[in-house]
């Protein structure tokens, strides 16, 4: 059963003598549960958000008029990394399934859907990886990224961060990665950010958007603290109109909202629940920010349920469908 469960959370800023009040309010999404939420995308034409339940290789669509949320299961297939439309096919999805990214054929409601073809397969040689988080670039391009499954990730860094291209050509972006998380592009500052877990940190780069190349990596935030078994562990991530990035942190029960260029936190946004994985804003006027959670390592309720974030003052972007 979905927990019902609200929270306004408050902050008061002074400015001088002024008292400006800015306040959010935590919302759960009905029967929005998964042991393992992941990769919200908001699909803007369909008004509906897109995650995942990763380790049941389920997918999810909260259609934001009907307040609804619909699941359904891959057929054959135990693991679903990350769910992104295909340009031109309503009903197509790119969705990573272990080391292969698949299409798949869902029309948003039935409970089953379908692997009709594969677009590549990454890794063949390390059997205890899969994919995790990946995202579209502002042109459709896919950026995806591997960690370890099963074993240590973090004395194991075998994953990658891959692109590819309508076309089918596939390039590693980065190598030595334990894992692959957040990722998120700035056109205005000419950016791309991104979050290996096991790093503790936020690296920025410079991208060229004709291309899709990034280079000169530069840590722009850092999760570490005083011990390491006290480290912030950052996840998925998100970006809004301002250039300011959302971080989720898997061990801290808070979204982190931070301007890159100072690496300086604007706000902490507070969780009912510690495991948050990652965000995306969405809504009508692309003002909500969605969050999605995990129950883990036997994680109490409300853990697992995906939340909606609203009276943030903020915009963000919708998802970009795959090009293929």
């Amino acid at each position: 059963m979905q927990p019902k469960l609200a929270q306004l959370v408050t902050f008061i800023i002074l400015v001088g003598f002024s008292v400006p009040t800015m306040s959010y309010k935590v919302e759960p999404l009905p029967d929005s549960y998964a042991g393992l939420g992941e990769g919200p995308h908001w699909d803007e034409a369909r008004q509906s958000l897109y995650f995942v339940d990763l380790e049941a290789g389920s997918l999810l669509r909260y259609d934001y008029k009907q307040n609804k949320t619909y699941r359904t299961q891959i057929e054959g297939e135990t693991l679903a990394g990350f769910v992104l439309p295909v340009e031109g096919n309503a009903q197509e999805f790119a969705v990573g399934c272990g080391r292969r990214v698949v299409i798949v054929n869902w029309d948003g409601v039935s409970p089953s859907a379908k692997v009709v073809r594969t677009l590549f397969e990454v890794q063949s040689e390390f059997k205890a990886n899969r994919l995790n988080d990946a995202k579209t670039d502002p042109r459709g391009r896919l950026f995806a990224g591997t960690m370890r499954y099963i074993g240590d990730e973090f004395e194991h860094r075998h994953g990658e961060l891959y692109k590819w291209e309508a076309g089918g050509s596939v390039s590693v972006v980065k190598s030595d990665v334990g894992i692959s998380n957040g990722l998120a592009w700035d056109e205005k500052a000419k950016k791309f950010y991104y979050i290996d877990t096991t790093d503790y940190e936020v690296k920025s780069y410079d991208y060229n958007f004709d291309t899709g190349v990034a280079s000169n990596p530069k840590v722009i935030y850092n999760l570490r603290k005083t011990s390491p078994k006290d480290h912030i562990l950052p996840d998925g991530m998100t970006i809004d109109t301002e250039g300011n990035i959302y971080v989720a942190t898997f061990n801290g029960a808070t979204i982190y909202k931070v301007n890159p260029s100072t690496g300086k936190v604007l706000l902490e946004i507070k969780l009912p629940t510690k495991q948050i994985t990652s965000v995306a804003f969405g809504g009508p006027n692309l003002d909500i920010l969605y969050v999605t959670t995990a129950a883990k390592f036997n994680q109490p309720a409300p853990a697992g349920t995906t939340y909606k974030v609203t009276g943030l003052n903020a915009k963000g972007y919708p998802g970009v469908s795959l090009k293929i």
